[in-house]
């Protein structure tokens, strides 16, 4: 064993002197049980950094000592370079690297344990689905019932929980795959074992389950990591957990830095109560809260202290400015007409805040569910406002938003191939490679388009892929001649739906689907505001050549999950209504924990600003194709009233929805007094209502796809108007904002 590292005298120890009290505290009780409740902005980074150089520094442990522990290889690197920048000189040997990457290190040590040899392979997702598939087959299940990614979720939840195969009792058990879930699980983990595979759940599974099985191992890691460093201990999961508190079960030096209100990832397995029990875990456990904010002004702070203190499973701290310059600006209250003025009244924020030196850099638009993105991104793109999707794609850059696109560009032009091969197998008709190889053989050799090919093909296929390519191709006929009778609105509807795409989404039990339906209903809703199909197809094609400069000045735009560990100037908060924010869906699955995880979500969301936060609430909104009055968050009453700065009126925006005379409906012009909602399948669809009072020659109007333009003539509900950027048009008066 080497000598502990010496300390290098150019460095002296002023990376003490540069903590406030309650840090240094943190990084000096080095011994026994540590929880570290880091507010937001507070130097977390700083001080579990320190801490682990002190260790070093002080003789208390040699650099293979101790084990410390994050969430991203990203968090890992910067706490190395943090480290060697203290100690003066790189830091070698270290047991330094996230949570599966620690436990695949020690996995190939003691592979033999668990039935594997330690060049085992770890398998990547889509071997993963291959072989599970497989399994799968081989014990007569219906893959087209009981998709495979359903019970991949599933697996992935137990290993998630610590739980093998023989350790799924009855009431962790699921009724997937007509109750077969539990069966299939061992028969997947014994196709790796053959294969000397693991998957990535399994990492800290066979670890946790060496430690827990085979006593002399476990021992031996104990005497070897002597000290403990968890970064983002709220966010562990309860496999995570195990194998942390097995390691420390002997010295107890574990030191978890975390911050109970912003665990906002309870959907992928994070559980809130690891750091809620530390104490009773860890009996004598020493509780340091670091307060003092760097990050955000006063008012900022104060607005989100507030709001988090409604929630009863917490520890409890209180946020306090610990910048000279704390003093600023309220933090915004805007309460306004309908979501479309709200993406207007965030867009010309920003453009103000551009002319006024403001980087756009320093400036994010956080939502809380990713279809939320596309008004906004149409609204910069119209003003011209570079900016970045954090996290995600752009919204019509996303997989399910290009198929539907790609069903749309057949239903408006046969003859578009490549749209045509996209979606010909999606969802999955039985077509294999044969099949399609001999149609492109066909359409070459006839000189016509692939889907003509497909019906020349039909004949010569077996029954099963012949009625499902069948009745595709005899629903474009038919979803065509719909086109003139019920509108481009409710025929891409009608569409999606009896194509089975919606339905192959329905099926799909990844995290991920609940948000591609909200975003192929956001995508129905988008339709709603072009007069044509060819209108919306042209608008979407222009949207997607908008050029972008990588290296230049834009602004960020993501959910509200994405942002976590992220700080800007200013940030945008829109959507604060409820069934949004707080979202019905969580709601409706987790109740008043569900609750109080998105009320986590909110502070995450505000504590994100440093000089401006800026919350909107429409008083209508347009959500999956449906205008519908819109209750304000409960979260905005819960905000301090003496650091708010309440603008706009969504209760005369209510009273205005009341009042209106007619509404238009996208399918057929101006109806009754009361408003119209056309059925189509899964969807709802309604038009942005007319306006309450008519348009008059003169006024100056606003249109998503034209821009600015005067009013020259009003014929009913068809407007000429004369737009500034564009040629004169006549326009449905429902499609024009007032400017």
């Amino acid at each position: 064993m080497s000598a502990p590292l010496p300390t290098p005298a150019s460095s002296g120890d002023d990376y003490l002197a540069r903590l406030n009290p309650e840090q240094r505290e943190a990084v000096e009780t080095l011994d026994g049980p540590v929880l570290i409740l880091a507010g937001a902005g507070t130097g977390k980074t700083r001080v579990l950094t320190t801490r682990f150089a002190h260790l070093l520094k002080s003789g208390r442990a040699w650099p293979g000592q101790v084990l410390a522990v994050t969430f991203t290889n990203k968090a890992a690197r910067e706490m190395r370079e943090r480290v060697s920048a203290i100690l003066g000189q790189p830091a070698e040997g270290l047991w330094l690297g996230t949570f599966h990457a620690l436990c695949a290190r020690m996995l190939r040590r003691h592979a033999e344990f668990v039935g594997l040899t330690s060049g085992f392979t770890i398998l990547d997702t889509d071997d993963q689905m291959r072989l599970l598939k497989q399994v799968m087959e081989a014990a007569g299940i219906d893959l087209k019932r009981w998709p495979a990614q359903g019970l991949m979720g599933q697996i992935q939840r137990w290993k998630d929980r610590g739980l093998a195969p023989d350790r799924v009792t009855p009431a962790e058990d699921t009724d997937y795959a007509a109750g077969k879930a539990r069966g299939l699980y061992a028969a997947y983990q014994s196709r790796l074992r053959d294969l000397n595979c693991c998957d990535f759940g399994d990492l800290m599974l066979h670890v946790t389950e060496i430690f827990r099985t085979r006593p002399e191992v476990l021992a031996d890691w104990q005497r070897r990591l002597r000290y403990i460093l968890v970064d983002e201990y709220q966010d562990t999961n309860l496999v995570q957990y195990y194998w942390l508190r097995l390691l420390a079960q002997s010295h107890r030096n574990i030191c978890c830095v975390g911050d109970d209100d912003q665990s906002i990832y309870s959907w992928r397995g994070a559980e809130i109560e690891n750091i809620l029990r530390f104490e009773k875990d860890f009996p004598n456990a020493k509780v340091v809260r670091l307060e003092s904010n760097y990050r955000s002004t006063k008012p900022i702070l104060a607005a989100a202290s507030h709001l988090i203190a409604h929630n009863s499973g917490r520890l409890g701290k209180t946020l306090r400015a610990g910048r000279n310059d704390a003093e600023g600006d309220k933090v915004r209250v805007v309460s306004l007409w309908d979501s479309e003025e709200e993406a207007r009244m965030v867009g010309e924020r920003i453009e103000a805040f551009k002319r006024s030196g403001h980087k756009l850099a320093e400036i994010a638009i956080l939502v809380r569910a990713g279809f939320q993105t596309r008004a906004f991104e149409e609204r910069l793109i119209t003003l011209g406002l570079p900016y970045r999707v954090i996290g995600g794609l752009k919204f019509y850059e996303r997989a399910e938003i290009r198929d539907a696109m790609a069903y749309l560009r057949v239903l408006a032009q046969p003859a578009d191939d490549l749209a045509f091969e996209r979606i010909v197998n999606t969802p999955k008709r039985g077509l294999g490679d044969t099949a399609m190889r001999r149609m492109h053989e066909i359409a070459r050799a006839e000189s016509i388009p692939l889907a003509a090919a497909a019906h020349r093909l039909l004949p010569n296929l077996t029954a099963k892929p012949r009625a499902a390519l069948g009745e595709l191709l005899h629903g474009f006929a038919r979803w065509r001649e719909g086109l003139s009778k019920e509108g481009h609105v409710v025929v891409a509807a009608t569409l999606l739906d009896e194509s089975g795409y919606t339905e192959m989404w329905k099926q799909d039990k990844s995290p991920e689907a609940p948000g591609r339906l909200e975003n192929l209903k956001e995508f129905i809703r988008a339709l709603g505001e072009f007069e044509s199909l060819a209108g919306f197809l042209e608008h979407v094609a222009l949207v997607m050549e908008n050029d972008e400069n990588s290296d230049g000045d834009r602004l960020s735009l993501m959910t509200l999950h994405a942002a976590k560990g992220l700080e800007f100037d200013t940030v945008f908060l829109p959507g604060w209504e409820e069934g949004l924010f707080p979202h019905s869906r969580a709601m409706e699955e987790g109740g008043e924990k569900g609750l109080e995880e998105e009320r986590r979500l909110a502070y995450v969301g505000i504590t994100r600003a440093r000089k401006q936060a800026i919350i909107s609430a429409a008083a209508n909104r347009r959500i999956y194709g449906n205008w519908s009055a819109s209750v304000p968050s409960r979260f905005l009453d819960e905000l301090p009233a003496a650091h708010i700065q309440r603008e706009g009126s969504a209760s005369m925006a209510r009273q205005r929805v009341a009042e209106m005379p007619s509404v238009f409906t996208g399918a057929g012009g101006l109806q009754s007094r009361k408003p119209r909602v056309i059925e189509a399948g899964a969807w709802e669809v309604q038009s942005r209502p007319s306006h309450a009072q008519p348009l008059k020659p003169g006024e100056r109007v606003f249109h998503k796809k034209f821009g600015y333009g005067r009013v020259t003539a009003v014929d009913d509900n068809r407007v000429e108007v004369d737009f500034e950027k564009s040629d004169p048009k006549r326009v449905l008066d429902s499609f024009l904002e007032r400017a």
